[in-house]
C-alpha cells in the first residue's frame, strides 16, 4: 500500500511504496533529508525481515550462547564427580594390587625361610637396624637394591640413607599424599600376639591359630610419616584407632570410608571405618581364640 506524504521542507507531495516506511533519504524535489512516515496499519504488520517487537538475530544468538554455556556448565558439573569417582576407583584398584604384591613377597619369604620376616631387627643395644620391607626386596624383583643395603649399620646410617629414594612403587598407595618424599603407605601389625610380633621375632604361619583368612598381616595408612626403610609399624591399638577414627590419630584414610588390608592368606579386603573395634582387634591378633567370620 503506497504511502502519501508531504516534504516538511518544500511542501512537495509524493507517494512512496510502503517497503520504504521509516527509512531516511533525500526529497525528490528539494534534496533535503526526509524520513518516510510509518502508517499505523503498517506498524501493526511490519514487512518481512523487519520487526519492531521481535528479537533481533543478535539477541537470539546471545540467548543461544547463554543457553549453551549454562547447559555445558550443568553437564560439566554432572560429569566431574563421575570422572573423580572413576579415577579413585582406579587408584584403589592399584592399591589392592600393591598389597597383593606385598603379600606374595611375604609368602615367598616364608616359603624360603619357613617364617615371616621380623617386622624389626635390632642390634644388641636395641637400635633398629632393618625393616621387613627390606627383607622382602629380593621377592619383589629388587634384588640389586637389597644387595646395596648395609646390614651392619642402622636403617638411617650413611650408606642406607642413600637408598631412601629407591623406594619400590608397591610401597606407596596412589591415593596417598605422603608427608615425607620416601614414606610408605603399608605397615605391618606389631606387638605380642600379632603377625609382626615383637622386635626380632619371626612368626610362622603355623602360629596363626585363628585362621589365616581371619588374621590381618598389614594395612594401608595414609600420610603414615614412616620412611619405607624405617623399621616402624603399628600396634593393635594404633591400627584400631586409625581404621575406625583416623581423625583421632591425626591422620586420614587414603580412600573414602575405610582402607585396604592384607590378610595372612594373601587376600586383600576393604575394611570400612564402621567396623566394630572389638571385631577389628580380633582380626589383628593371630592366636587370641576369637575366630571372626562374616565381618
Amino acid at each position: 500500500m503506497p504511502i502519501s506524504f508531504t516534504c516538511p521542507h518544500c511542501g512537495h507531495q509524493t507517494n512512496v511504496a510502503d517497503q520504504y516506511a521509516g527509512q531516511t533519504g533525500p526529497c525528490a524535489s528539494c534534496g533535503k533529508t526526509i524520513t518516510v512516515p510509518v502508517l499505523a496499519s503498517h506498524a501493526a504488520h511490519p514487512p518481512p525481515g523487519r520487526s519492531s517487537s521481535g528479537p533481533t538475530i543478535g539477541v537470539v544468538l546471545a540467548v543461544t550462547a547463554v543457553a549453551v554455556l549454562v547447559c555445558g556448565g550443568i553437564l560439566a558439573a554432572l560429569l566431574i564427580p563421575a570422572v573423580s569417582a572413576a579415577r579413585e576407583a582406579a587408584r584403589r584398584s592399584q592399591c589392592v594390587n600393591n598389597l597383593k604384591q606385598v603379600g606374595l613377597a611375604l609368602h615367598n619369604y616364608h616359603d624360603t625361610h619357613k617364617c615371616l620376616p621380623a617386622a624389626v631387627i635390632t642390634d644388641e643395644n636395641g637400635q633398629p637396624m632393618r625393616s621387613w620391607r627390606i627383607a622382602v626386596l629380593p621377592y619383589t624383583e629388587k634384588t640389586t637394591l637389597y644387595g646395596q643395603y648395609d646390614f651392619s649399620e642402622p636403617w638411617d646410617g650413611p650408606n642406607n640413607q642413600a637408598l631412601h629414594s629407591a623406594r619400590s612403587p608397591i610401597y606407596l598407595c596412589p591415593s596417598d599424599s605422603p608427608t615425607g618424599p620416601f614414606d610408605t603407605s603399608y605397615v605391618m601389625i606389631v606387638g605380642e600376639g600379632t603377625l609382626g610380633g615383637v622386635p626380632n621375632e619371626a612368626v610362622c604361619f603355623s602360629d596363626i591359630t585363628d585362621g589365616m583368612s581371619n588374621t590381618i598381616l598389614a594395612i594401608e595408612v595414609a600420610a603414615s610419616g614412616i620412611n619405607w626403610l624405617d623399621p616402624r609399624d603399628m600396634t593393635v591399638e594404633e591400627a584400631v584407632t586409625y581404621i575406625t577414627n583416623p581423625a583421632a590419630s591425626g591422620s586420614r584414610h587414603a580412600h573414602p570410608g575405610g582402607g585396604n588390608v592384607l590378610f595372612a592368606d594373601g587376600s586383600v579386603r576393604f575394611l570400612p571405618d564402621t567396623i566394630d573395634p572389638q571385631t577389628l582387634r580380633a582380626l589383628l591378633a593371630r592366636n587370641d581364640g576369637q575366630v571372626v567370620t562374616g565381618f
